[in-house]
């Protein structure tokens, strides 16, 4: 009974080894059992934000494609207005799988990256990354395929196995198994790795920094690359193939200066040999001779080995993988691989490395404007380098016309030669001289207002760099600031309006008490001889107030008394209308104007203001002098700060005394109070050595002792020493505070700010105190202006207190101006601008989303009747104004001339140095420019900016007449677009 038992059971064993032999062999039931499973694993794109998706840990592959940082770009994305409009849902057995850690199963891209479109889809930029790759199995060399297979997988493609699991080469995980045990045990013996092509690839695209750390990783790949391997059916011969091209087109094979990550053989022969991926192929089949067939299977089997150490092997290591690729060849020879003659010219064959000196790595360039404003938009939207934006999959819809912007790019820069400047009629006075015409930069913008939003047709500079002058500048562009005055100046008035038109008499009688505010008593007197005006006919007669060009008066503004001057002198005798000191841009009208505005803000900022400018005695004067007190002391202090900044004690020292006067009294003061530690000797040996006149030894000792520390206060060591107290204050902490930081510095001086300005708040400054409140309250007063703005699209974060904003001393940005005529030209509904429609991440995989923007949302900054007044205004300084170059340029599609308006500015950007009595004794020059802000028609707006960097822009002269100039020449150029209608012909536009 016991021996039939042992037979049965020997028997059943047998069948079992049997079995088990048959499988590891023919994988039957693997075969049926992984690709009925891998069959539930699916995906399907939805409208909407998935909530069945899992997105995959960070491995070198999903890393590099951006696909484990789909949920950082989905916040990030969010904050800028863009929405999930479809997103991939996951089964719920992929859901589960994917919940497990394992790789999920689908066709992954062996080459990917950014793509960018226009908005007709016509392509913009394109990087495929890798560059160079065989496209199918039956372009890969069957001798590299041969080399291959034998280091790595010689079973891969055994025609007899065809449902053989490409995942488990079962003698090669035996006898790593054994080895492992052998070397657990302290045995000696080769050991090698149990990894096939298929769990190699899932290692080095989606593991942790493309490592095996652990056996639960390993276990991890095997089972992923099984399921990846069944998942279109049992049989795999076709996936086997496609694992050989996958693997020799992605393989990581180190990194290059000038080129980054090596990925892929195709690019591995470029970046280390300098090979083109065609002739390798050509070489290594044996079209050109076994000279190059042996140099081109040195090659192959040098990147083949060197996957496992790469980077060593091509920086350090060459000599070693010498001696390994020949021990390769005799291999490869042995086992009847490669004739015995090609081995023979192999051996005695050798690569040349690239020379990255001689020969660098240049990966190519795109100079398209259009590119770099799309590109750098996405690197501020995503966060991501240009390289690792690169090399996304991800496809990007633009908003601009890649047609028109490179029609208008080649316009602009076509301008540089001087055949072409004076054809477009750019030579002349307040224009160019021929031999100008090349230094000068252009700055385009057109935008077209849409039902979904402003979105930008046409972005593009001609500095020939990435910097985008359009929206990445800040520039000094002259009077186009008085847009932005005349701007806050009509909602002024609206507003008063609002308040006053039908108002109770307390009403009207608390507005008769604001004395300084011009605006509230121009209105009040307005509406009270046409109580019945509408909103449009009082920013009509506003539109009419007079204002003087006389240059002659003195404005205190900006901490000081300035001048302002006109830009031709036969205005200067002028008293004109707002209207006509636009048209004409004449600046002192507008200087003015702004004051106006300042008064009225500043009015509406504080009750009585009358009161706490002049009267001494006002209580709220205390509080505005000891804010005042501060900030001065910490602009000082800055100042101070950037002076020394850098040095060490006797460095600061030094500084110090070169900027007083070698008189003993001032240099006693300063030495003992920056050094009350010193002996007398010390104190005496330092003034012999710095005093212009010798002092008596007695004169010596008395001022010892006069100006021993704390004799006198911070105020008076500074008024003896002729140095701001604030200065002696900061060496001393810093003597005391080595390491000390500027926020240090700030925090610790609070008292000493007070200290240094107590002179303000004795009785007979009441004159000084007086100016100082002017200051604080001018600087609240351009606060509330500055919000103003911000709501009509200011970019910047405060503006210059100075009447001197008028004219542009603030600064501006062409993209800011052409937003702010957006919504002038949109009844002064501000909305967004689209610069993008789309980005598409993924296509075709587990993880594909698509982001488009949220619908905008309109905000009503101005009334629209001031967007009207505006509107009226502008247009007229292109019927009558310094834009009237441009009249009848445009025509609409029926041929109707279009409306056109606009904003002309010019800005001659110089520091000057001046002295006490205002004398100029240096200027240097930063820039010139000239803009014209416009609108064409109904939905079309933009900017035009002419710009001079740098010292050489003093010897130019033109004017915003120059940007016109531009505009009307291009017009042909601009037509097609801005006359297009839908259903329509297409105009041409002016001369």
């Amino acid at each position: 009974m016991r021996l039939r038992i042992w037979i049965l059971l020997g028997f059943l064993s047998l069948i079992l080894v049997c079995l088990a032999g048959f499988e590891f062999r023919y994988a039957w039931f693997q075969s049926n059992w992984f690709s009925e499973y891998a069959n539930r694993l699916h995906y399907q794109l939805g409208d909407g934000q998935s909530d069945a998706i899992h997105f995959p840990d960070a491995g070198p592959f999903n890393e590099r494609l951006g696909y484990s940082k789909l949920p950082q770009f989905q916040a990030g994305l969010d904050r800028h207005g863009f929405e999930v409009t479809r997103q991939a849902r996951f089964s719920d057995d992929l859901l589960q799988y994917a919940g497990h850690g394992l790789f999920l199963p689908y066709e992954e891209k062996t080459h990917a990256g950014l793509k960018i479109t226009d908005a007709h889809g016509e392509l913009i930029y394109t990087y495929d990354y890798p560059r160079f790759r065989f496209n199918a199995f039956t372009d890969i060399p069957p001798l590299l395929i041969e080399a291959l297979l034998f280091i790595e997988n010689r079973h891969l493609l055994d025609p007899s196995l065809p449902r053989a699991n490409p995942a488990v080469d079962w003698p090669r995980l035996v006898g790593a198994s054994m080895s492992l045990v052998t070397g657990s045990l302290g045995g000696d013996g080769p050991s090698h790795g149990a990894s096939t092509l298929a769990t190699q690839m899932e290692k080095y695209r989606h593991s942790l920094e493309g490592r095996t750390h652990s056996p639960t990783d390993k276990l991890r790949q095997m089972a992923s690359a099984a399921v990846r391997a069944y998942m279109h059916g049992p049989e795999t011969m076709q996936v086997r193939q496609q694992l050989v091209r996958d693997y020799l087109n992605t393989v990581p094979l180190a990194a290059a200066p000038g080129h980054g990550e090596v990925h892929g053989m195709g690019d591995a022969l470029w970046v280390w040999f300098a090979a083109d991926i065609d002739d390798f192929t050509a070489d290594l089949n044996g079209e050109r001779g076994i000279e190059a067939q042996a140099v081109a299977l040195r090659q192959a089997l040098s990147l083949v080995i060197a996957q496992r150490r790469p980077s060593w092997y091509l920086l350090g290591g060459r000599d070693e993988l010498r001696e390994l690729v020949d021990s390769h060849l005799r291999l490869l020879h042995n086992h009847q691989r490669i004739d015995g003659e090609l081995a023979r010219v192999a051996l005695a064959s050798d690569v040349s490395y690239r020379d990255w000196q001689q020969d660098p790595l240049l990966e190519p360039a795109t100079v398209d404007k259009t590119a770099w404003v799309t590109r750098n938009q996405l690197v501020s939207l995503l966060g991501q380098s240009t390289y690792d934006l690169d090399r996304l999959d991800l496809q990007v819809q633009s908003t601009l016309d890649v047609e028109l912007q490179r029609a208008v790019g080649s316009f602009l820069e076509a301008l540089a030669d001087e055949l072409s400047a004076s054809e477009a009629g750019l030579l002349g006075e307040r224009l160019l001289s021929p031999q100008q015409a090349s230094q000068v930069r252009y700055s385009f913008t057109l935008m077209e207002r849409t039902p979904t939003g402003h979105q930008v047709r046409v972005q593009t500079d001609t500095t020939g760099l990435p910097f985008d002058l359009n929206s990445g500048s800040k520039l000094e562009l002259g009077s186009t600031a008085k847009l932005r005055v005349l701007t806050s100046y009509l909602e002024i008035i609206a507003e008063l309006h609002g308040q006053l038109a039908g108002a109770d008499d307390d009403t009207r009688r608390n507005a008769r008490d604001r004395r300084g505010d011009p605006l509230t008593l121009w209105a009040l007197e307005y509406l009270r001889l046409n109580p019945e005006a509408t909103l449009a006919q009082m920013l009509d007669a506003a539109l009419q107030r007079r204002y003087s060009a006389s240059p002659y008066e003195q404005f205190f503004t900006g901490s000081g008394v300035q001048r302002f001057s006109n830009f031709r002198k036969e205005d200067d005798r002028r008293i004109v209308t707002v209207q006509q000191a636009l048209q004409e841009s004449i600046n002192l009208p507008y200087v003015r104007l702004l004051r106006d505005v300042i008064r009225y803000s500043l009015h509406q900022s504080v009750d009585d203001a009358t009161s706490l400018l002049t009267n001494d005695r006002d209580p709220r004067r205390q509080a505005y002098l000891q804010t005042f007190a501060d900030r001065e002391g910490r602009v000082f202090l800055q100042r101070f700060w950037r002076r020394y900044e850098g040095m060490d004690e006797q460095q600061r020292f030094a500084r110090l005394l070169r900027q007083v006067q070698p008189i003993a009294a001032r240099l006693s003061v300063v030495y003992r109070e920056l050094h009350p530690e010193a002996d007398f000797d010390s104190f005496r040996d330092f003034l012999v050595e710095n005093v212009r006149v010798p002092q008596s030894p007695e004169r010596i000792e008395r001022l010892y002792r006069t100006y021993a520390p704390g004799s006198f206060n911070l105020n008076d060591q500074g008024y003896i020493a002729k140095v701001h107290p604030l200065e002696l204050w900061l060496l001393g902490y810093l003597r005391q505070h080595p390491q000390a930081t500027l926020s240090d510095v700030l925090s610790a001086s609070a008292a000493e700010r007070q200290e240094v300005y107590k002179w303000l708040f004795r009785s007979r400054h009441a004159s000084a105190r007086n100016t100082r409140i002017r200051i604080m309250l001018e600087r609240e007063a351009f606060n509330a202006l500055h919000a103003r703005w911000q709501r009509v699209g200011y970019p910047f974060p405060h503006l210059v207190p100075s009447l001197g904003t008028a004219l542009g001393s603030s600064g501006d940005r062409p993209s800011a101006l052409a937003e702010l005529m957006g919504i002038i030209i949109n009844d002064g509904k501000r909305t967004g601008v689209r610069r993008l429609t789309s980005l598409h991440f993924a296509a075709d995989t587990p993880w594909e989303t698509r982001f488009e923007p949220e619908p905008l949302q309109e905000e009503q900054v101005l009334a629209p009747e001031v967007a009207a007044a505006l509107r009226q205004a502008l247009s007229a300084v292109v019927d009558d104004g310094t834009g009237r170059r441009l009249q009848g340029v445009f025509t609409a599609a029926n041929g109707e001339p279009l409306v056109i308006g606009g904003k002309t500015g010019t800005g001659d950007n110089r520091i000057h140095t001046v002295t006490r009595t205002g004398a100029v004794v240096a200027t240097e020059v930063m820039n010139r420019t000239a803009t014209f802000v416009f609108f064409i028609g109904e939905n079309h707006f933009g900017t035009l900016t002419a710009f001079v960097p740098g010292e050489d822009a003093g010897a130019f002269h033109f004017t915003s007449a120059l940007p016109a100039q531009v505009l009307k020449s291009m017009a042909p150029v601009l037509a097609p677009h801005i006359n297009q209608e839908p259903g329509g012909m297409l105009a041409q536009g002016g001369p």
